[in-house]
């Protein structure tokens, strides 16, 4: 283990142990204070950060660009700040954290006995939002985690999550897609954060006029197994409830070829959480290279003497 990756670890460790010990008003003020501060340094998260909102919003001056990305920082800390804090809250606060707008998709949608696929992309704090199915509607979940570095940090992430009442499968190993399918086959639930693709297996989409790569994972289950495949969109606002949606079922096409099926499908759900992040862009949590384009360095609006280095990977700031 590298001494980036001891430190990395010894950090995330500090966050788990502390942070929840806090005063909620500390654990907050310490939160935002940590994001203006990152947001001043101008790393390369908060650079990446903004170019992923320029795309969003392409009329955005530098001026306006900066406000979003602080406050887009606010958010993200946030999200650490409560998921810190997580596992020392009681099933009634988790269970009051969370107001859900058309829930039934997802209610009914398990009532029918096929399984239930939902998918998210980096809004908010998709972990709140595990713990409230687990703990409000008393729903268990299967989901994947990318194995990060180094392997303490990866384990610690399992933890935390499975504390919440998760069951979580390693992204990489090739055994993740059996074991979801089995999950829905037996009417489960599954929840996969899938605006981002990990493999290199994803299906190519527009994404706020952009090509981008997005997993086929969400759309293949929902082939194989016949489970409701149901985008989902979470947003904070001035209270200390976050907000969510359950957008309406996508729907397989009743032809095509399996690829084609996938795209079509896959395309459905980057419009749902282009809807969202559209609306509550400060609370899209994409510190990473997204698009097609930014992948190549030539054309990275990032790439530059002022393009710190740094691990680009979920919580490099």
């Amino acid at each position: 283990m590298s001494a980036r990756e001891r430190l990395t670890d010894a950090l995330y460790g500090a966050g788990w142990g502390t942070v929840k010990k806090l005063p909620e008003p500390v654990a907050v003020r310490l939160g935002r204070t940590i994001a203006d501060a990152a947001w001043k340094r101008r790393g390369k998260g908060v650079l990446r950060l903004e170019s992923n909102y320029a795309r969003v919003v392409p009329g955005a001056g530098p001026e306006r660009l900066a406000q979003m990305s602080r406050a887009g920082m606010r958010s993200y800390l946030r999200y650490w700040m409560e998921s810190f804090r997580l596992p020392a809250w009681s099933p009634e606060r988790i269970a009051d954290s969370l107001s859900v707008k058309d829930l039934h998709h997802l209610t009914e949608g398990m009532a029918a006995g096929k399984g239930v696929v939902l998918a998210l992309p980096h809004l908010a704090n998709w972990d709140l939002a595990g713990a409230w199915v687990t703990t409000k509607l008393g729903i268990p979940f299967t989901t994947v985690a990318e194995r990060l570095k180094p392997e303490t940090l990866y384990d610690r992430f399992v933890a935390y999550r499975e504390g919440l009442g998760m069951e979580v499968l390693p992204h990489s190993g090739g055994s993740a897609f059996g074991t979801l399918a089995r999950r829905l086959r037996d009417g489960g639930l599954v929840c996969l954060v899938a605006d981002r693709d990990l493999s290199a297996s994803g299906v190519e989409v527009s994404f706020f006029g952009h090509a981008a790569r997005m997993p086929a994972g969400p759309a293949l289950l929902a082939q194989h197994t016949g489970a409701r495949l149901l985008p989902v969109t979470l947003w904070y606002d001035e209270s200390p409830v976050m907000q969510g949606r359950v957008h309406p079922p996508v729907e397989v096409p009743e032809s095509g070829t399996r690829a084609e099926k996938t795209s079509v499908m896959t395309q459905a759900l980057a419009d749902a959480f282009a809807t969202g992040i559209a609306e509550h862009l400060e609370d899209w949590h994409m510190l990473q290279r997204l698009w097609t384009e930014d992948l190549d360095p030539a054309h990275d609006p990032t790439h530059g003497p002022a393009y710190a280095p740094g691990q680009d990977r979920e919580g490099a700031a």
